[in-house]
């Protein structure tokens, strides 16, 4: 008879097959490197038109690292125009107070916060209107759609084109930021009577307005909201 140390044992090379799988295992899922997403940049949504711009908290917001916002001379290239300071200065500001803002994003968001909420107004929806905009513009723009639909008047309004659209002011001040975007639109509006024979409109316009946008840099929300719009002459 063989020694007992001769034997062979065949769960021997299952145990060890099993040591060998589960260190394996714990290496690949302790070694794994999870990364955590950053936060989403601000969403982009207006809040109403106003006549007058509405007033801010004195005190202007801290500066953040450099790190934290764009630079270089060419920082806001495409956003602002080039030599207009209180644009440039004022999204330096806005962008040390809140290092997710992204210029070239917030632009595009205002053309579609712009679009979307003249074409709301002209139909009408105030559903649509509601969370875009500040409680007084909300109530300014629905009193003139109560006017429109006692008066048996529609209106259909078409953005034919948004020929540009840049940053011609911004300030960060009192834990809020402002941004002003100057709009240079081609416009196609026609509002009718009860009857459906036109009132006014029907060919196609160039109009030239300034939007206020606003956020509270602190705010859980990060929506902007419109809060000023201003027609030029």
């Amino acid at each position: 008879m063989p020694a007992s140390g001769d034997l062979f044992d065949p769960s021997l090379i299952v145990f060890a097959a099993l040591a060998v799988f589960v260190i394996w295992k714990l290496r690949s899922v302790l070694g794994m490197r999870v990364d955590r997403d950053t936060p989403p940049p601000a969403r982009f949504a207006p809040r109403g038109p106003a006549s007058a711009a509405v007033a801010a908290t004195p005190g202007v917001a801290p500066i953040a690292e450099a790190s934290s916002r764009p630079t270089g001379a060419d920082r806001w290239e495409g956003v602002a125009e080039k030599g207009v300071a209180s644009a440039w200065s004022g999204l330096d500001a806005v962008a040390a107070s809140d290092p997710n803002f992204d210029g070239k994003s917030f632009v595009s968001g205002a053309r579609r916060a712009y679009e979307l909420i003249v074409t709301a107004f002209a139909k009408g929806d105030r559903e649509t209107l509601k969370p875009l905009l500040a409680q007084d513009v909300f109530d300014g723009f629905s009193a003139e759609i109560a006017r429109r639909e006692q008066q048996g008047e529609s209106m259909e309004t078409a953005v034919v084109a948004i020929d540009s659209a840049t940053v011609d002011a911004a300030r960060a001040i009192g834990g809020r930021n402002e941004v002003t975007v100057r709009f240079v639109v081609r416009l196609m509006s026609v509002r009718r009577d009860q009857a459906g024979e036109t009132i006014d409109g029907g060919q196609t316009r160039k109009v030239v307005e300034r939007w206020t946008f606003a956020r509270d840099a602190k705010a859980n929300d990060p929506n902007w909201k419109l809060v000023a719009t201003q027609t030029e002459d």
